[in-house]
């Protein structure tokens, strides 16, 4: 039979053990420890002090000890160098220290005794006991708060460890989510390990939504640009076969079932064996790529036709007038020079356009500023429309005393002028286009109106884009659709607003608004 106290001793060190592969919280396992030592070693109090990183040491435990006391203890112990050498330098100085504020808090009636706490090495702190009654510490005390020392040494070492794990791990997590791209990873078995905030935006699923589920689960693709798909690729031996990266791109299937332009790039992670460990997604939002190429289709098709058709007719009516052998009358000529003045004015009304529309794309439209009367440039367009238009009516509709606003004249002439040339283009049947003027407070408001056929309410949201005509109006007139793109540069660089005014039924009414000030 061991005697009682081997008994207690050994159940001690034991539960220590326990505790230290069991608990995470480093507070809880060294007061544990503070407080069995004290017990075993017949002490009245114990502390535990810590070697900070930086340098000096801080109390990270204590059992018996008053707190308003303990405060006094953290500056005695926080300025201790150890130069480098804990052991030969700061220790020394600690129990120095504690042996002196003990015997003077107690009045000599208390005495201590610190040892080590070293882990893989290094000291990483100290522990020490104070006892109430005279004498030292035998040999026994001294091995047995050692191997209590060795215990808290190896759960502050443990903590440390996992403390930066966690740092690292919470690093990584940071790192992964400010990514504007997607990230994602796969284990072995393509199931989600990883998901970020880019696509939880994208994608509409959260990480929760995810985690453990199989890729081919979440990453749905409505249709897909030709080559494989990442199951496909597997099916073929990829990863293990080509280590190269896999490039996917198409719409994707949102959670709730909407649709997202994507380019996914799959990265193997191969151990040395040559054993799949993971795969390493980038999913990036290429919507306005795709958009920017339909753009740049739309402007080849748009743009081509448009010059092509002007350029005919010119060469046309060139051609037919160098004839040699026709002896063309006076009228003949003067028509047919009227028609390449009106084709060359198109081609440069065009150029112009496109020279603007760079300069927009390039934030170079620069506003000459003035005082602009609104209610008279719509008079002299007005006058100007009806001499190139007999079936139509134009209303000029203005309360008295209009104010005048501040703006470049010329750039809203050309809004004026492409509002009402879009009015008459669109209303082929004739009928009354209006310009109405309107006065508020802060604003002055112009509407442009005719009686065609309106704008269909599909159009509204995208009148305004770049390059964009209805199939409609693609069918029925020429057009470049840069003229209300423009329009809606020029007002917004007068910090105004343009808009369809869909109230309307009978037409279309495009208004726009201007500060007064």
């Amino acid at each position: 039979m061991l005697p009682d106290f081997r008994v207690r001793q050994r159940d001690y060190m034991l539960e220590i053990s326990r505790v230290i592969t069991e608990e995470l919280d480093l507070n809880r396992v060294l007061t544990r420890i503070v407080r069995v030592s004290s017990e075993l070693l017949a002490g009245h109090a114990g502390l535990i002090a810590l070697r900070e990183e930086g340098g000096g040491w801080r109390i990270a435990s204590s059992y018996g000890i008053n707190p308003a006391f303990l405060k006094n203890l953290d500056p005695l112990l926080a300025d201790i160098p150890d130069h480098g050498d804990p052991a030969r330098f700061a220790l020394p100085e600690i129990n120095r220290r504690l042996q002196r504020i003990t015997k003077a808090a107690s009045v000599g009636l208390l005495t201590g005794v610190g040892l080590p706490m070293i882990a893989r090495g290094e000291v990483v702190g100290v522990i020490f006991i104070f006892r109430s009654y005279r004498g030292r510490y035998s040999a026994e005390d001294r091995r047995l708060l050692q191997a209590f020392a060795s215990q808290a040494a190896i759960a502050t070492y443990n903590a440390r460890l996992y403390t930066e794990v966690a740092k690292q791990k919470q690093h990584m997590d940071a790192i992964l989510d400010s990514s504007a791209d997607g990230i994602f990873i796969l284990d072995p078995s393509f199931r989600f390990t990883r998901f970020n905030l880019a696509c939880s935006r994208m994608t509409g699923y959260s990480s929760e939504d995810v985690l453990n589920r199989e890729h081919a689960e979440i990453i749905r693709w409505l249709q897909r640009e030709p080559g494989l798909s990442l199951e496909q690729a597997e099916t073929g031996g990829w990863p293990l076969t080509s280590q190269t990266t896999l490039y996917v791109e198409g719409d994707l299937i949102t959670k709730y079932e909407g649709a997202i332009s994507v380019g996914i790039r799959y990265a193997p992670t191969i151990s040395s064996e040559g054993h799949l460990l993971s795969i390493v997604a980038n999913m990036r939002d290429i919507t306005k790529f795709r958009e920017a190429e339909e753009m740049k289709n739309a402007f080849i098709s748009i743009i081509s036709h448009e010059l092509r058709t002007p350029v005919a007719l010119i060469k046309g009516y060139v051609g037919t007038l160098r004839r040699e052998d026709a002896n063309w009358d006076p009228n003949t000529v003067r028509d047919s020079l009227a028609v390449i003045e009106e084709e060359a004015d198109r081609l440069a009304t065009l150029i112009d356009d496109l020279l603007d529309a760079s300069r927009l794309a390039a934030g170079a439209l620069a506003l000459n500023l003035s005082e602009v009367t609104l209610d008279y440039l719509a008079q002299r367009l007005a006058q100007r429309f009806e001499t190139q238009s007999t079936n139509h009516t134009i209303e000029v509709d203005f309360p008295p005393d209009f104010p005048s606003i501040i703006g470049d004249e010329q750039r809203l002439m050309q809004v004026l002028s492409n509002l009402l040339s879009n009015a008459v283009k669109f209303s082929p049947d004739g009928g009354q286009v209006s310009i109405h003027g309107q006065v508020r407070p802060e604003e002055v408001i112009v509407c442009v109106s005719d009686e065609g056929p309106g704008i269909a309410l599909e159009d509204v949201p995208r009148i305004f884009d770049l390059f964009y005509r209805s199939n409609e109006a693609a069918r029925k007139t020429k057009g470049s659709g840069l003229g209300l793109f423009l329009a809606k540069a020029v007002i917004e660089a007068h910090n105004g607003r343009i808009w369809v005014d869909d109230r309307v039924t009978d037409g279309a009414r495009i208004c726009f608004s201007l500060p007064r000030s």
